[in-house]
């Protein structure tokens, strides 16, 4: 493959179904994933598939909740090993089905634990998770899909995601008991404006994610933890 045919070959992806439902049960989540997963592995990009409730991940705010934390310690926890992989990604996809108007609980374990390494600096003293773009996938039988999309994206980018144009798509059936996405006769898979919203949103992600990366990254300047750690107040008057 040329880099004409894999214009994004030096990205990577991973997205992270936070279905209910463990593997190998089906996911309507997973099946509209799988189409943003599509575009971009035909652009070249390297995508990771995580199904979040597949691992043990411990409640908590801390990078490692085996460690000695506040609260006590969890005998297991799965979340650094899968931290690895998120971290090594130059895009985030965070794919939730919606219960009651809001993301799974699932979801809000993996924001939680994202929270939890906010803290740590990248070799600029940035926030680790600057230079990287993320997005969000949501869908469900009931309303929340903007809601949903506008809690997450603020979430990932109040960590230090940096949220393209068009960053949330979602299918949402009819409210109440009903078919969901890839249920026959949903119409989910053929609907134009779920369709044009997940291409355009994986579109955006790559140019996102490719600007930031083959520029070197989030501009430094005014945002170094590091910096400021060390008495640099970057402008902002004395008090």
């Amino acid at each position: 493959m040329t880099t004409t045919d894999a214009p994004f070959a030096d990205l990577t992806a991973v997205f992270v179904n936070c279905t209910l439902k463990p593997s190998p049960e089906l996911s309507h989540t997973q099946g509209l994933m799988d189409n943003a997963i599509a575009v971009m592995e035909s652009q070249g990009v390297q995508v990771d598939v995580v199904r979040a409730v597949d691992f043990d991940i411990a409640p908590g705010v801390y990078p490692d909740m085996t460690e000695d934390v506040p609260g006590g310690n969890r005998s297991t926890d799965e979340w650094p090993a899968l931290a690895e992989r998120i971290l090594a990604a130059d895009v985030l996809v965070l794919g939730t089905p919606i219960w009651l108007g809001e993301r799974s609980s699932v979801a809000s374990r993996v924001v939680e634990r994202l929270y939890g390494l906010s803290g740590q600096t990248n070799d600029r003293g940035q926030y680790v998770y600057y230079g990287k773009a993320a997005g969000v996938i949501s869908t469900g039988n009931e309303d929340g899909a903007k809601h949903v999309a506008m809690n997450t994206l603020y979430a990932l980018q109040h960590v230090g995601y940096t949220i393209p144009p068009q960053a949330d798509a979602a299918w949402l059936g009819e409210i109440g008991p009903g078919p969901s996405y890839l249920d026959e006769g949903s119409g989910g898979p053929e609907s134009d404006f779920t369709r044009r919203n997940t291409t355009f949103m994986a579109w955006n992600l790559m140019h996102m994610a490719a600007l930031l990366k083959r520029g070197g990254g989030f501009p430094e300047g005014g945002n170094s933890r590091a910096a400021w750690d060390d008495g640099e107040r970057f402008g902002h008057p004395n008090p």
